[in-house]
């Protein structure tokens, strides 16, 4: 084989490598450089600290409540969104009537703007708004959906629940496609009734797409960002303040880029544990663990 037609291949791997270095590899490494300056004093002249920041940060009260508030968003969105969305597509996998339709409709929320659900449902959860009303009218006390340090957080998770749904679904709706249905007739043969069928059948045929779902949702839910912009700003009382707005408030509210840059670092060696936990607890034996 000649030089040329040995190294044609990597000659396509060039661009998606270029891709990688200007949007990932060099911010990546930019940002460690900068998590060990202090900027909070003169943004033009920062002074090196070393581990100042990251010090800083594991003493800090305020930034260790935004990594229980980011896990307390993951463990409300999180298991939702893995379950809910698998039995939606289970239940459209079957013969029904209008399922193309049911499927547009679940799908619906993923293709709207993010931003535009956020200001909806907060249209919805205004002290005058929609919830708020029907409350009224049962005689229920109306709630502080965003402004009660005890359901803002809840009450953004449902609108990342909301827009999540159907794209999980979607995905769980293909890897059901790839089950063989020889399968699920042996289980009846066998007795099985349907929850069984699909305990002993459909779920371990598609745990690795289960491994994906849980590992994508819960990144998506350590990194939300809009929907706290939009709806909550981190309030009430820094209830809903979560690592990646703390991450924005810092950098560009405050122009502390050091310290914005050590918990962005901290934020990655989470996101990389999360994806690590998945990969153990769904797909150890693929790769022999």
């Amino acid at each position: 084989m000649s030089f040329a037609k040995r190294f044609t291949p990597y000659l396509f791997l060039i661009p998606a490598f270029v891709m990688l270095a200007v949007f990932f590899f060099i911010p990546f490494f930019q940002t460690v450089y900068l998590s060990f300056f202090d900027y909070s004093k003169n943004i033009y002249s920062a002074q090196f600290v070393e581990w100042a920041n990251y010090i800083y940060l594991l003493k800090s009260p305020q930034f260790l409540k935004t990594i229980l508030n980011t896990f307390y968003f993951l463990i409300l969105c999180v298991p939702f969104l893995v379950i809910f969305p698998l039995f939606l597509a289970i239940l459209l996998n079957t013969k029904i009537h209008f399922k193309t339709l049911y499927k547009l409709v679940i799908y619906l929320p993923v293709v709207v703007s993010i931003v535009v659900v956020a200001i909806a449902f907060k249209w919805l959860y205004a002290p005058e708004g929609l919830l708020n009303y029907f409350l009224s009218a049962a005689n229920i006390k109306p709630l502080g959906w965003l402004s009660d340090p005890k359901f803002a957080m809840f009450s953004v998770a449902l609108v990342t629940i909301f827009k999540g749904v159907g794209y999980y679904m979607m995905i769980y709706l293909a890897a059901l496609m790839s089950v063989p249905k020889e399968l699920y007739e042996a289980a009846e043969v066998d007795g099985a009734n349907e929850w069984q069928k699909h305990m002993t059948v459909t779920v371990p045929h598609i745990m690795p797409t289960i491994a994906l779902v849980c590992t994508i949702s819960s990144i998506s839910a350590l990194k939300v960002f809009v929907e706290i912009y939009v709806m909550t700003r981190g309030g009430p009382l820094d209830s809903t303040k979560t690592i990646v707005y703390y991450i924005y408030e810092k950098a560009f509210e405050n122009l502390d880029l050091g310290l914005a840059s050590a918990a962005s670092v901290i934020l990655l060696a989470v996101v990389m544990l999360f994806s690590l936990i998945n990969i153990f607890v769904f797909e150890r034996k693929k790769y022999g663990l």
